[in-house]
């Protein structure tokens, strides 16, 4: 592919991880465990839509074909779309959502610390303003999980299921893909390889002080990046998309 198309879709795979892991939080509004984290949940979801819209409103001005952030985030199909699988992943109890939380968080900040030097100006300034918000969701994210590890017997346990289940998805998050080495290589991604050790020097960090256990499975699931996910991705987008595709061309 052509260097604006490689740009195009590295705004994807930028802006699919948090739209997808921003729809998961969603379905929490109103049944978080208690009022203060239900609304801290839901207002992490809003933060990473409001990236979502900085990189398709991007995407979709490199792309120049009339379209806007909304066709690009509603009228794709799921093999179209480019998130990691871990953000796939159902909120099966408050353990596993702050287990997801907290290994996408970590990953995310190191992300945006690396992209705040871009060459591509627009991808900087995008990461330079979503920083201070996701710094927020890294101490959020992180603080639960030693709270439920290093809790009661039942928090403890909880949480190590969360972790052994959500485990396997999260080395994927730093497998470098061949668009992202092309990105690094042109200066305007980042380098996942910089990033790996970082991001899992900082997970072990975080569990060992929450008293788990960290699995000794070194094999992770991967294909989001590619277009290739898990059965939950169809369910999601069939809630995501429905209002655009039932009611085509919609205004408000």
């Amino acid at each position: 592919m052509n260097d604006q198309q490689a740009l195009y879709q590295y705004l994807l795979l930028l802006g699919d991880s948090p739209m997808i892991l921003g729809h998961r939080l969603s379905e929490l509004c109103g049944h978080g465990p208690s009022l203060e984290t239900d609304i801290a949940l839901t207002n992490i979801s809003l933060d990473l839509f409001g990236q979502v819209r900085n990189y398709f409103q991007y995407a979709a001005k490199v792309q120049a074909e009339g379209k806007s952030e909304d066709d690009i985030a509603f009228l794709r199909l799921a093999h179209e779309h480019r998130n990691v699988l871990l953000t796939e992943q159902p909120n099966t109890d408050f353990a596993h959502v702050i287990g997801r939380q907290m290994f996408f968080d970590t990953f995310h900040q190191l992300l945006l610390e690396a992209l705040r030097d871009s060459k591509d100006e627009q991808i900087a300034a995008i990461a330079h303003k979503s920083l201070k918000e996701v710094k927020y969701h890294t101490r959020f994210s992180s603080e639960w999980v030693k709270r439920l590890g290093d809790g009661t017997a039942e928090s403890h346990r909880r949480m190590q299921d969360a972790l052994d289940h959500l485990w396997p998805y999260a080395g994927e998050l730093v497998q470098e893909s061949p668009l992202e080495k092309q990105m690094k290589q042109q200066g305007i991604g980042a380098d996942l390889e910089q990033i790996r050790p970082l991001y899992w020097e900082r997970v072990n960090a975080i569990l060992r002080e929450a008293t788990l256990e960290v699995p000794e499975n070194s094999w992770f699931q991967a294909g989001g990046k590619k277009g290739i996910h898990t059965e939950h991705l169809g369910y999601i987008l069939s809630d995501l998309q429905y209002m655009q595709r039932a009611y085509p061309n919609m205004s408000w």
